[in-house]
């Protein structure tokens, strides 16, 4: 999608050669993010949640665990299903219809992260093979566009997985052979969702000959190119996708690859711990809201 800014070719031209020199025009270096913001279970009817603003851009994800039936090709595993809603207070570019491509390529960009064996316990989603698991409705809403996107929404996915509190279900079997579903009415009864493996985008955007993180609006307006690593807290790459117009040299793209796998291990490094901090300070840690 195109920057939804507009620069004269001297702004272009002071970016590109400020990232050329290592300097950009917040002050960070080629392979810093901007300041994130995260808070957990910040809406109530979910089954977990959480709310991400980095820079300027401001994401809400909720997780709903809802019961379903498994998929004919993996009849003993659950399943997730990803719905991106760019929000139209988010730019104007967005009233009207003009969020669906965005939306799209959010969605297609999470499912293709995800679609790696391994990064959730899918199995552990199940209840009764060909009959009965749990589906993870996971939907993104974009409240404010503020660039890199992809990247934010995938934190925030896997912080509101992070989240999630699956209920307890207990399968009994009558005197008949029927079996049936009971869901735990206790809260504290249920079932956390192991993380661990589960991914995070790093976008890595080419500005003249050197590629930089988090790329800004203003940016992003310089950027023929850019590349798209979906990597664990392992450094095992899930995904990768080029975006934009321009090419990118095959030495470019693997220099890209090891700065998204080293730039990735340090944001699941620094996102776990911001998680583990909220879960250990639980009900005493205070809570701002989306909209705080």
């Amino acid at each position: 999608m195109a920057a939804l800014l507009m620069l004269s070719e001297a702004e272009k031209a002071f970016i590109v050669h400020g990232v050329q020199d290592g300097v950009r025009g917040d002050g960070r270096g080629c392979e810093d993010f901007r300041v994130v913001e995260l808070e957990t279970e910040v809406v109530s009817n979910t089954s977990g949640s959480a709310r991400l603003r980095l820079g300027q851009t401001d994401v809400l994800v909720g997780v709903k665990a809802e019961l379903g039936s498994p998929r004919l090709d993996c009849p003993d595993e659950g399943y997730l299903e990803f719905f991106v809603d760019c929000s139209a207070n988010a730019t104007p570019e967005f009233e009207g219809r003009g969020g669906e491509d965005l939306s799209l390529e959010i969605s297609s960009a999470l499912q293709r992260s995800f679609a790696h064996a391994g990064c959730l316990d899918l199995r552990s989603l199940c209840i009764l093979p060909r009959q009965q698991c749990w589906v993870l409705y996971v939907d993104v809403l974009l409240l404010e566009y503020g660039g890199n996107v992809f990247d934010a929404a995938s934190i925030a996915v896997k912080a509101a997985l992070f989240n999630t509190r699956i209920p307890t279900v207990h399968v009994s079997e009558d005197e008949e052979g029927v079996r049936e579903i009971e869901l735990s009415d206790d809260p504290y009864d249920c079932v956390r969702l192991e993380v661990a493996r589960v991914p995070c985008i790093v976008t890595l955007s080419k500005i003249g000959q050197r590629h930089v993180v988090d790329a800004s609006l203003e940016e992003t307006c310089c950027c023929r190119a850019s590349l798209m690593v979906s990597v664990t807290a392992a450094g095992a790459i899930t995904g990768l996708r080029k975006a934009g117009p321009g090419s990118l040299h095959p030495d470019s793209v693997c220099h890209m690859i090891e700065t998204g796998k080293r730039v990735g291990v340090s944001l699941h490094k620094a996102l776990d711990a911001v998680l583990q901090h909220e879960e250990s300070q639980g009900t005493k840690r205070e809570k701002v809201g989306f909209l705080g």
